[in-house]
């Protein structure tokens, strides 16, 4: 017997692990697909669920034997396709919530910030509630929520048109424990339209961090859709060198207008990475490693690698130059790595235990020798110095393996099923 409740409420549902009869975990809802029905409450037909690896698939409701707020159970047999919507289909976290309802007993409006799906006594699922607020704010730079809510029925409200504006913090929030490249890849599956809805709702630095991880047509289409000055605040959080790529692709005109709008500084390191080619060890390399003078101390040093901010390459070496220490800086020294850092005492100078056996890559070098190097040394990062023997910044294994991945790497598939029937079903 059937263990589905009557109802549930889908915002509930969202992030709810999904598993088969004998509880092995097929992975976690993202969303529920409902059959638009020409003004009748929508028919429910099914969930997407996103399964290891990072796609999302489509199970449909005929297939769920339990849900309930703390889990989901499906058949054994699932389709590990890529989802993709068909004709009036709408998904309800991507789609529906944070779309604008005018109520019908007053004209007012309203925002529907969830919907309840009953169960029919022939099994289907249909929209018949809708969670909704009035008055209320949900601005990404004010982040309030004012106004009170309501439960009505379906049919007591009107939707707009899918061509209106619809809000997107509901997805924002719900989305929030996502990383970058997962957030990266539910935006790669929106419209052009609400993909700039979504992405005028992120903070900056959450912005930046998921424009890093998009095919580079994405990354232009969307800094392009901002005003000038957020996009010029986006760059400002970027990598530089991720920024740099992303101004590589942008008309001239352009990319010097938004360079033009960012902070001097911030500028300064793109252009330096705007002046080499593309495929040389100045092309790929981040301007901004960790650099130390020789008199800094191993405990100096570790509290520098601690920074949340840092990738693991990064963190991995310290660079020892006399001052400047900004790049380019002055003579170059050698390299201390972290695990160099861990043996040592806490008041030694990095000058004592500094690695001077690593040489350094010349800025104009060739991305075949820079792989070579980093391969033949296990590297994780490489520092790269200019004709003066000035380090001008670090070339990162993460650095290497986005240039050297074919281009369409971050959207390919090999298609290789764990389970899979012949289509959808349902």
């Amino acid at each position: 017997m059937s263990t589905i409740p009557s109802r549930v409420f889908v915002a509930r549902l969202l992030g709810l692990d999904v598993f088969d009869p004998l509880g092995d975990r097929l992975g976690r809802l993202r969303d529920v697909v409902v059959l638009a029905r020409g003004g009748k409450a929508p028919h429910a037909v099914g969930i997407v669920v996103e399964v290891p690896g990072k796609k999302r698939v489509f199970v449909p409701m005929t297939r769920l034997t339990s849900m309930d707020q703390s889990q989901i159970i499906c058949t054994g047999l699932v389709n590990l396709r890529r989802f993709e919507r068909r004709g009036a289909e709408q998904l309800v976290a991507g789609g529906l919530f944070d779309r604008k309802v005018i109520l019908k007993d007053d004209g007012g409006d309203a925002v529907i910030e969830d919907l309840a799906m009953d169960q029919q006594r022939n099994g289907d699922w249909l929209v018949t509630k809708l969670f909704v607020r009035r008055g209320s704010s949900t601005s990404r730079l004010r982040g309030l929520r004012r106004g009170h809510t309501l439960l009505v029925d379906w049919e007591d409200a009107l939707t707009g048109s899918a061509a209106d504006p619809q809000g997107a913090s509901h997805f924002v929030a719900t989305h929030e424990d996502l990383k970058p490249a997962d957030f990266a890849d539910a935006l790669q599956e929106m419209s052009d339209k609400r993909r700039i809805e979504v992405a005028s709702e992120l903070q900056d630095e959450r912005l930046a961090d998921v424009l890093q991880e998009l095919p580079e047509e994405d990354q232009v289409s969307l800094l392009s859709a901002l005003d000038n000055e957020r996009a010029a605040d986006v760059l400002e959080e970027m990598d530089p060198d991720d920024a740099a790529d992303l101004l590589a692709d942008l008309p001239s005109a352009k990319a010097e207008e938004l360079l033009q709008l960012m902070e001097p500084e911030e500028a300064d390191d793109v252009r330096r990475l705007l002046q080499y080619a593309e495929d040389t060890a100045g092309g790929l390399m981040t301007p901004v490693p960790v650099i130390l003078p020789p008199e800094a101390t191993v405990a100096e040093a570790l509290a520098h690698v601690r920074s949340e901010d840092l990738s693991p390459a990064l963190a991995s070496a310290i660079f020892i130059c006399r001052p400047p220490l900004e790049t380019p800086t002055g003579r170059f020294l050698g390299v201390v790595h972290i695990q160099q850092l861990l043996r040592s005492a806490p008041p030694e100078q990095l000058g004592t235990i500094v690695d001077k056996n690593l040489e350094p890559v010349s800025d104009h070098a060739s991305v075949s020798e820079v792989s070579h190097i980093m391969a033949s040394y296990n590297l994780n990062s490489l520092p790269v110095v200019n004709s003066d023997g000035r380090l001008v910044g670090a070339v990162t294994v993460d650095d290497l393996l986005d240039h050297l991945l074919p281009d369409d790497w971050r959207t390919h598939e090999d298609g290789a099923p764990i389970r899979k029937l012949g289509g959808r079903i349902g």
